[in-house]
């Protein structure tokens, strides 16, 4: 169930990387159509990535995990929400950074997959890592980037927003994932 749920999250992120694939689907379906179906059926490979990854057994362990890693996830996982939060601001985060949610995904998925080492988040994990580097490689061939005037109070709300979100979530991941993160976590 993880493995198919991430092949249809995972393989609908990667239409756009084939633009002629997705024009086609774009003429075929209309542009309404095409972001209805897109919109379900990731929203249906996101259910199965979580409860196949919930129902996947924690063994077998694969490798040790990393303790930098671990010791350092609460800052990784803060700068990776203010990124994600910057994505569709115009901000100068995202001036700066052309395309911070792939950066933000990928530094997730890093700290994560060094961080554990049972079987099933190394597939979860590396399977998001390589969606970034594949994804990260298209957007620059295609010179994916739509440059803008960036607004500071943006930036603000993307640093503020981002550090809320990810206190939020280090505080309840035990509660949410099953494992505490921080000292502070509930």
């Amino acid at each position: 169930m993880l493995i198919l749920g991430l092949v249809l999250f995972i393989g609908l992120h990667l239409v756009p990387t084939l633009p002629a694939v997705k024009a086609g689907m774009l003429q075929s379906l209309g542009e309404k159509r095409y972001k209805g179906m897109f919109a379900m059926l990731a929203a249906l490979g996101l259910i199965l990535i979580v409860v196949g990854y919930a129902r996947a057994p924690a063994e077998p362990r694969l490798f040790n995990s990393f303790i930098g890693a671990r010791h350092g996830a609460p800052l990784a996982m803060a700068i990776s929400f203010i990124l994600l939060a910057a994505a569709n601001m115009k901000g100068h985060i995202r001036a700066w950074v052309k395309h911070p949610m792939l950066l933000g995904i990928g530094i997730w998925a890093l700290v994560h997959l060094l961080a554990n080492g049972h079987e099933k988040a190394t597939i979860l994990f590396s399977a998001f890592l390589a969606f970034v580097v594949i994804d990260l490689i298209s957007v620059l061939r295609r010179r994916s980037y739509k440059p803008f005037e960036p607004v500071l109070k943006y930036d603000v709300i993307a640093v503020v927003g981002g550090l809320l979100l990810a206190l939020l979530v280090m505080t309840f991941h035990r509660q949410l994932m099953g494992v505490a993160v921080v000292p502070w976590g509930v």
